[in-house]
């Protein structure tokens, strides 16, 4: 049975990603919890705090079927379901935001632009399980560009989280 963290360093990189999704997770805990009643009174805060916890998720539990040891064919098809639920998300608040006329692109709502990042990210992320799918390792190229983009969009938005928090206080 080949498994994904037996081809060269990739079990080494899964287990530092997987390990930093898990500690920005724990981060993102304590300052919500920090700044309660500020996540209470602005949903905008609230939003981008879910998104924030629900991208990592979808992160760690990419690390951890990748350091799982299983053929790359079912790693693929795991690969491909996490990114097409996580898709979920950024397509719902695109829909909102472009169909229905939905007000959230003010200051500290979606932005078009950050839904789009997410949106490639997830379609590199379902490339890459179907390269991994078809029992090619190369498809690891594809979910780590995936999960690099990622970590950039959640930091990003994380500041701008923590500078929607500043300006209520």
């Amino acid at each position: 049975m080949e498994h994904a963290a037996r081809l060269g360093s990739w079990g080494e990189l899964y287990v530092m990603i997987g390990t930093s999704a898990a500690a920005l997770i724990g981060l993102l805990f304590v300052a919500s919890s920090l700044h309660f009643n500020e996540m209470l009174d602005k949903p905008v805060l609230r939003t981008r705090s879910r998104n924030l916890t629900l991208h990592l998720v979808a992160i760690l539990v990419q690390a951890t079927a990748i350091l799982t040891p299983q053929p790359l064919r079912f790693l693929g098809i795991e690969i491909a379901l996490i990114n097409f639920c996580g898709m979920y998300l950024p397509l719902t608040f695109l829909y909102r935001t472009l169909k229905k006329g939905h007000k959230s692109s003010k200051r500290g709502g979606f932005s078009i632009y950050m839904g789009t990042v997410y949106i490639l990210s997830y379609g590199l992320g379902i490339a890459g399980g179907a390269v991994l799918g078809a029992s090619l390792s190369w498809g690891l190229y594809l979910v780590t560009l995936s999960n690099a983009a990622f970590f950039v969009a959640v930091v990003v938005n994380a500041w701008k989280l923590m500078l929607g928090i500043r300006e209520s206080e």
